[in-house]
């Protein structure tokens, strides 16, 4: 669920924004009616799909229509913020921890990429023509690998890693089976983030972004 809003959902988005946004409404459904099953395992995936879908939502309005404004990203993923904080202490809490940890994930990989510099690619990646793009990408891969951004990129992963493995040992406010899932959903936004600029640097068409 970490991996598909990159790898699926982003050219997806770019082929046909609406289809992909009503979509939502097929992983609301799957997700209430999972969570209604007698059986926890099916009820809790059927609330991590609820919350998948928060940021399933927010991934396509953003992609679909405010993709060169890498200044919205955070605000319009954050959109559902009020009802995750609410849901925490209720039986929504699988999904609440889901959409607020993937909301987190987003947030160091967008700070992450200011800090580096690589930001400033960003709105010519994604309104490039599909010749340019690729070069584009790439260009902003080879950007991260020179000394201080490569240093600011492995400080920010070391961060995000100490702060996955503070959570999997149920710290942080959070206990249990909610720690350990908002431990994983840290750690694989953080590999998926290293695919995602090995992708950038050997084969640019496999990232998402482009077509």
């Amino acid at each position: 669920m970490v991996v598909l809003p990159v790898f699926l959902q982003a050219p997806w988005v770019r082929l046909d924004p609406f289809s992909a946004t009503l979509f939502t409404g097929v992983l609301v459904a799957a997700g209430l009616v999972m969570h209604q099953s007698r059986s926890q395992t099916t009820s809790d995936l059927g609330s991590l799909l609820v919350g998948f879908s928060g940021s399933w939502l927010a991934g396509c309005i953003f992609w679909g229509w405010l993709r060169a404004h890498p200044v919205l990203h955070l605000p319009v993923e954050a959109f559902a913020v009020p009802m995750a904080l609410g849901g925490l202490q209720g039986r929504w809490r699988i999904a609440a921890t889901f959409y607020l940890s993937s909301l987190v994930g987003t947030a160091c990989t967008d700070l992450a990429m200011a800090a580096t510099g690589v930001m400033q690619f960003w709105p010519a990646v994604v309104t490039a023509s599909l010749d340019q793009a690729p070069l584009l990408l790439h260009q902003a891969g080879t950007h991260l690998l020179q000394p201080l951004p490569l240093v600011t990129l492995v400080v920010s992963a070391v961060l995000v890693l100490l702060a996955g493995r503070r959570l999997s040992r149920n710290s942080g406010g959070f206990t249990g089976e909610a720690g350990s899932m908002a431990a994983a959903v840290l750690i694989t936004t953080l590999w998926v983030d290293g695919l995602f600029l090995l992708s950038a640097l050997l084969q640019p068409g496999l990232s998402g972004l482009i077509e």
